[in-house]
């Protein structure tokens, strides 16, 4: 039976930046805008931070009982450990869920944007059958796409709109730079599983493109942020302070461009989870403070 810590380390905190990063954005867009709601920040990171739980736990699950995570090079799987029945790792996975959608519906019910219920719906469905289901789309080679459009336009600007109403264009610039960067971890995480995935065949992206490929789009993807950064600070110079966040791309740029693998690049998964969270907080306040400044 798996202990506390071990229930604990299979939500994967380190993945947390990723449900972070959408609502502090979304939030400094919200007080760019002369918006100030706390409440209803917390209750979006509540959402956030529970649908990653919950996607973490869900994967668990169905990678769990595929056989995919028996021979792993990474963060401790409680199925395939064997340290939790699926049951029970399922189960946590639809408590998490339910905390994310009771707190989505209080803040739809504070906002009155009734529509982002059925938005909320397509998320618990994306979280589920990335890995579940008889055709998870994450073994197809969509997992970036969805990642992108969850923690990208749908967590930023889903932020922005249930405190302060429609986002500006620095708002959309921000969530497509939070959605890319997202990605880059995916990126990271699916390179370090090529060898294993192949052989399960599990085909990410990752395993479409080859290794050569995987380790230049990630580059791409990681630069992209700083150069929307560069074209909202045209508008509003703030968004500059995002660029104190490019020395930690380039490393990793040129970490993984150098060809690391397998155990190596856990470091780099960590790293880029680290840098989504620096770039995220950096750009938040760069758009509240371009209102004031």
């Amino acid at each position: 039976m798996a202990t506390v810590a071990q229930w604990v380390e299979g939500a994967r905190p380190r993945t947390m930046p990723t449900a972070i990063s959408p609502v502090l954005v979304g939030t400094g867009a919200a007080i760019g805008a002369g918006v100030i709601a706390p409440g209803r920040a917390l209750l979006a990171l509540v959402v956030s931070v529970a649908l990653v739980v919950g996607v973490n736990f869900a994967n668990d699950y169905s990678d769990g009982i595929r056989g995919t995570d028996d021979d792993r090079v990474g963060p401790l799987r409680l199925v395939g450990s064997r340290l939790a029945t699926p049951t029970a790792v399922r189960n946590a996975a639809f408590i998490s869920f339910s905390v994310a959608g009771l707190a989505g519906l209080t803040l739809v019910s504070l906002s009155r944007q009734w529509w982002l219920i059925a938005v909320g719906l397509l998320c618990v469905a994306g979280a589920w059958f990335y890995t579940g289901g008889k055709r998870p789309y994450g073994y197809a080679g969509f997992g970036e796409v969805a990642v992108f459009a969850f923690f990208g336009p749908i967590g930023v600007l889903g932020t922005v709109l249930t405190q302060s109403g429609t986002p500006g264009a620095l708002a959309i610039l921000a969530a497509v730079g939070v959605g890319v960067l997202t990605c880059a971890v995916l990126v990271a995480n699916n390179l370090r599983d090529i060898p294993t995935d192949t052989v399960v065949g599990k085909r990410t992206l990752g395993v479409i493109l080859g290794e050569a490929d995987t380790r230049k789009l990630y580059a791409a993807i990681v630069a992209l942020p700083f150069v929307l950064g560069v074209l909202g600070a045209l508008r509003s110079w703030p968004l500059l302070l995002g660029l104190l966040a490019l020395p930690l791309a380039i490393v990793l740029i040129r970490i993984v461009l150098k060809g690391a693998q397998g155990r190596d690049l856990i470091p780099v998964l960590v790293r880029t989870s680290l840098l989504l969270l620096i770039w995220s907080v950096l750009t938040a306040v760069g758009l509240a403070l371009g209102a004031y400044l």
